[in-house]
């Protein structure tokens, strides 16, 4: 069966953005750190674009922002880690989607046989090369090819959902658990 489309196709502007993000916040993700080392040190950056693409050959993708901070460096380097993190983990999280500050500063971590900072504690680490990017907009779309997938913990993953952590309903008058800054630049 194939479509067939009117020579009048309907017109509409896109979105704004306040509306997109609110709208995409209606699906619940789950949150990652991406690591990466060069020789200024390790970085990394909170993201909640993350995904499993092919089983053969093992592939991820995740999406940075290409006027980041810590991606340009990751994306040099050619490898990176992506740390799945656990619900209770929200000061991680915020740590690395703050624009300001030195994210390792006082954090333990350990250094992967693959060459990245692997953070302790969290749910898994998927260890991979940077295979492509694709740009879209202002982030890129990065397919990673995985080198080694390592279970670190059980527990409940972190989940972010109409702009804060979990799921459920928030308690009367607790403030909203707003998350980390929208770029890190």
């Amino acid at each position: 069966m194939t479509a067939e489309f009117a020579d009048d196709e309907p017109t509409a502007d896109p979105p704004a953005q306040a509306e997109f993000r609110r709208a995409m916040g209606m699906f619940a993700s789950g949150v990652t750190v991406i690591t990466g080392l060069d020789e200024g040190g390790p970085v990394g950056f909170a993201c909640q674009s993350f995904a499993s693409v092919s089983l053969e050959p093992p592939l991820v993708l995740f999406c940075a922002d290409h006027r980041g901070r810590a991606w340009p460096r990751i994306r040099k380097s050619g490898r990176f880690c992506v740390n799945v993190l656990g619900e209770s983990q929200t000061e991680l999280c915020r740590r690395f989607g703050s624009s300001t500050g030195r994210k390792f500063d006082g954090l333990g971590w350990d250094l992967s046989r693959w060459g990245v900072p692997a953070l302790r504690d969290v749910l898994l680490r998927v260890h991979g090369e940077v295979r492509d990017v694709h740009v879209a907009g202002d982030h890129d779309v990065v397919i990673g090819l995985v080198r080694e997938l390592e279970p670190v913990t059980e527990q409940r993953p972190m989940l972010f959902y109409r702009g804060r952590f979990g799921v459920g309903e928030r308690p009367p008058g607790e403030p909203g658990a707003h998350l980390w800054s929208w770029g890190d630049y």
